[in-house]
């Protein structure tokens, strides 16, 4: 990207990118995912499953296969290809794909380049053929990969990588969930479990337009789930703050099983010695026998079974007509989290996001229709589906520690935006009996603990250190002229350990060299070529006044180690040089020293 771009021109240009792809990305993976699931689910097991926003003489046409034993082999060989694609080519793709974008942006800011084709891949054969888990965990890590390539061909440094990384993950979700405004707050808050990313707010919203605009000409704009009217009281407030200490229990519930079965999947191959490419199966298997049997148990059990197959956005959508029988709602809370473990926690790839909302939706309809069976005039049936809509709410925002983002994002997907006081009062309740527990365990607590931040949380020493303190001093200063040749540059690396030499014409400063510079002619083998050619020019300086925190800024900006230090009177005299590791032992040093200069 053009040096001479501003920092705001630069960020504008990441979100403008970063959306288009977004958009595009999600749509195809949205249809494939149509396609896939109608083929799978409909043609071969016969399924006519009901699905998100058909209306209520529409939804109620679906039936259960006619032969649910068509489930078992769909699934199995589902979890079967599945395995064998993400442990072949990209073990980092296996599990929900919202955790792995999220460990990126802490972590080296990267996303392999083949991931998001192969987490698309995988997730539309894992949902499609029964598997469940959700889409918005592919699409994070996808777009998120969208971005990271953005910031390859772009040459971003690494604040504007991880910027580029936050903004693919909000649009993503917001443009495939069609909450565009959910999306982006939720690339800001999806990173920690107590702080914000405020930097990917604003590219994060641009995106998210741009991606929403995108998928909804194809899919149109309308709520992913049909809306349903609902009026509230202030006097039934209480009993939705009920709701909230339910999810929360359920969340706790959801969070210790996922992660226990994921261990117990790991640790029985790992001490069996068997291929992890047939971890997914296994799954597929456990989750595909343990439907058929809730299918032939009775009519009821056969509702909660194949709830637990897929995203499950049909049922939500029978909940909030209130065409869901108390005995059903009851349970399928617990199948689901059961057949979400046991897809996902083997290595299916898939995301946590829809079989959270299934979850949150059943738990706030059974707390709902059972309030009402008590309470049938405090509690009256219209009422029914502002819980379910709270309880999608309330449970998924507490265990993400995302509870604005979500609360936003399912009023974005159901249309009731009359619903946000109760929906506050039961996510903060649910957020705090949770605490820190999280679905996605890369999230770090604070910017603090975050890598991408590591340079910010020295700013307090680094200010009160003066350049001129810390350099290496001209005289002990290694450089080059421009008429050396690059085979000198790989001789001093090797006798110094060094890694940047500044150019020199007497005691002017005219350019920079690094290894980086060299590496593309050491792989050509070809080394003759002057130091002049190849080198950095016009070089950043830093005068020696300065503070190792100013030196520090210029180092993220342009995403260098090295910095000549001028001389403040004549800026283009060296007088030092100044690397990264410098400044980490001058801080370190001021730390031992209790900060005393």
């Amino acid at each position: 990207m053009s040096e001479g771009a501003t920092p705001s021109q630069r960020i504008f240009l990441i979100a403008v990118i970063v959306g288009v792809i977004s958009g595009i990305g999600a749509l195809v993976f949205f249809e494939a995912l149509k396609i896939g699931t109608r083929f799978c689910m409909g043609t071969l097991v016969g399924f006519h499953l009901p699905e998100e926003g058909q209306s209520m003489a529409e939804i109620a046409l679906w039936s259960a296969p006619p032969n649910p034993w068509m489930i078992l082999p769909v699934i199995c060989l589902g979890g079967l290809l599945s395995g064998l694609l993400v442990y072949t080519y990209a073990p980092e793709a296996e599990g929900h794909g919202t955790d792995a974008a999220i460990k990126a942006f802490h972590g080296e800011g990267r996303i392999r380049r083949r991931i998001p084709l192969l987490k698309a891949l995988t997730a539309v054969i894992t949902i499609s053929t029964g598997g469940s888990a959700g889409r918005e965990g592919p699409t994070a890590q996808m777009s998120a990969g969208f971005g990271s390539m953005v910031a390859d061909f772009l040459g971003l440094s690494e604040r504007e990588r991880r910027i580029a990384l936050a903004t693919g993950i909000g649009a993503g979700i917001g443009t495939i969930f069609k909450a565009p405004l959910g999306g982006a707050i939720l690339a800001a808050e999806v990173l920690y479990t107590r702080d914000f990313e405020a930097e990917a707010i604003i590219p994060g919203f641009l995106a998210s337009v741009i991606g929403y605009a995108i998928f909804g000409s194809v899919e149109g704009f309308e709520p992913v789930f049909s809306p349903v009217a609902v009026e509230w009281t202030v006097t039934q407030i209480p009993l939705f703050l009920l709701l909230g200490v339910v999810c929360a229990g359920m969340g706790l519930l959801y969070i210790r099983t996922f992660y226990g079965t994921k261990q117990v999947f790991a640790t029985f191959f790992e001490r069996h010695h068997l291929p992890k490419h047939i971890k997914p199966v296994a799954g597929a298997f456990l989750t595909g026998l343990l439907v058929v049997a809730l299918i032939y148990l009775s009519p009821e059990t056969a509702i909660v079974g194949l709830a637990g197959l897929g995203t499950g956005y049909g049922f939500i959508q029978l909940a909030l007509y209130s065409m869901l029988p108390l005995s059903v709602l009851l349970f399928i809370p617990l199948v689901k989290i059961l057949t979400t473990s046991l897809t996902i926690g083997s290595g299916g790839s898939g995301g946590v996001f829809a079989p959270g909302l299934v979850i949150g939706a059943a738990t706030g309809g059974a707390v709902g229709t059972a309030l009402h069976l008590l309470a049938p005039a405090y509690v009256p049936a219209g009422l029914l589906p502002g819980f379910v809509v709270v309880g999608m709410i309330a449970f998924f925002g507490a265990i993400s520690n995302a509870p604005i983002a979500v609360m936003i994002m399912v009023v974005e997907m159901t249309g009731n935006f009359s619903l946000f006081v109760p929906a506050m009062g039961a996510v903060a309740v649910a957020y705090v009996l949770t605490g820190e527990s999280t679905i996605f365990v890369e999230q770090v607590r604070t910017r603090a603990q975050s890598r991408a931040h590591r340079g910010e949380y020295e700013v307090d020493i680094l200010e009160g250190i003066r350049v001129k303190e810390v350099m290496v001093p001209r005289s002990s200063v290694i450089a080059l002229a421009p008429e050396d040749g690059c085979g000198t540059v790989l001789d001093l690396v090797r006798s110094t350990e060094h890694t940047g030499y500044p150019v020199l014409e007497g005691d002017e400063i005219v350019g920079i060299i690094t290894t980086r510079d060299v590496r593309a002619l050491l792989a050509a083998g070809d080394l003759s070529s002057p130091v002049r050619e190849v080198m950095t020019a016009p070089v950043v300086t830093v005068a020696e006044h300065r503070s190792l925190e100013e030196a520090l800024q210029l180092m993220m900006e342009r995403d260098i180690h090295h910095l000549p230090v001028v001389a403040e009177e004549t800026p283009g005299r060296l007088v030092g040089f100044i690397t990264r590791t410098d400044l980490m032992l001058a801080h370190t040093r001021r730390l031992a020293s209790g900060g005393d200069p």
